[in-house]
């Protein structure tokens, strides 16, 4: 055998190793299966309700005079004076961020798997209810954004808060994964505090 077929046996039954411990880790952990659940819901959530405004609803087709800018037109019904549904295609990420064409299309899609897939590995090892949820509804709010930016090549948004002076019209989807990232925090708040009791006081 010459080094370079050792080092490539090497390098992929070391990968295989790791997939193992991985594997058995997830069995083995409660939390894994409960994230994971939680990001199929959310995920399953964001798509039904947008399934809803575009098939059942007809969102798209009720254009007319903007609720909040009677100068415009727009595809919306009123709500609330604070809230309506305003069908918006979001080429970016969450809350229309780095729109771009089919170049930033692609980049966003393998980008939002990148992180689906770090976020999956790690809830694996996760032993705290709340840092498992968190990952949970990042996920699930990922992988629904991640459906509609494969089918269509845009995102569909329709929550509209701009009665809040609240300037991005968003989905269930980019609601979860901003409720993810607030409980991924807390967690780590929450561990802060717990290692800062743990630690060994010093004697004065």
């Amino acid at each position: 055998m010459t080094a370079t077929d050792e080092k490539s046996s090497t390098g992929l039954s070391g990968a295989l190793r790791r997939f193992g411990e991985w594997r058995r880790a997830a069995a083995s952990n409660r939390l894994f299966r409960s994230g994971l659940a939680l990001a199929l819901v959310v995920a399953a959530v964001d798509r039904a309700s947008k399934h809803v405004i575009v098939n059942v609803v007809e969102l798209p087709e009720r254009i007319g005079p903007c609720a909040k800018a009677p100068g415009l037109t727009c595809a919306q019904i009123p709500v609330l004076p604070i809230f309506d549904l305003t069908f918006v295609r979001n080429y970016g990420m969450s809350f229309g961020l780095f729109a771009g064409g089919i170049v930033s299309r692609a980049i966003l899609s393998a980008v939002t798997l990148a992180i689906a897939g770090g976020l999956i590995v790690w809830l694996a090892r996760i032993d705290r209810r709340i840092a498992a949820a968190g990952v949970g509804f990042i996920v699930g709010g990922a992988l629904g954004n991640l459906y509609d930016r494969v089918s269509y090549g845009y995102v569909v948004d329709f929550l509209d808060f701009s009665g809040l002076y609240f300037p991005w019209v968003f989905n269930i989807a980019d609601a979860a994964i901003n409720v993810g990232v607030l409980l991924l925090l807390l967690d780590a708040w929450l561990t802060r505090d717990r290692k800062d009791e743990d630690a060994p006081q010093s004697m004065g």
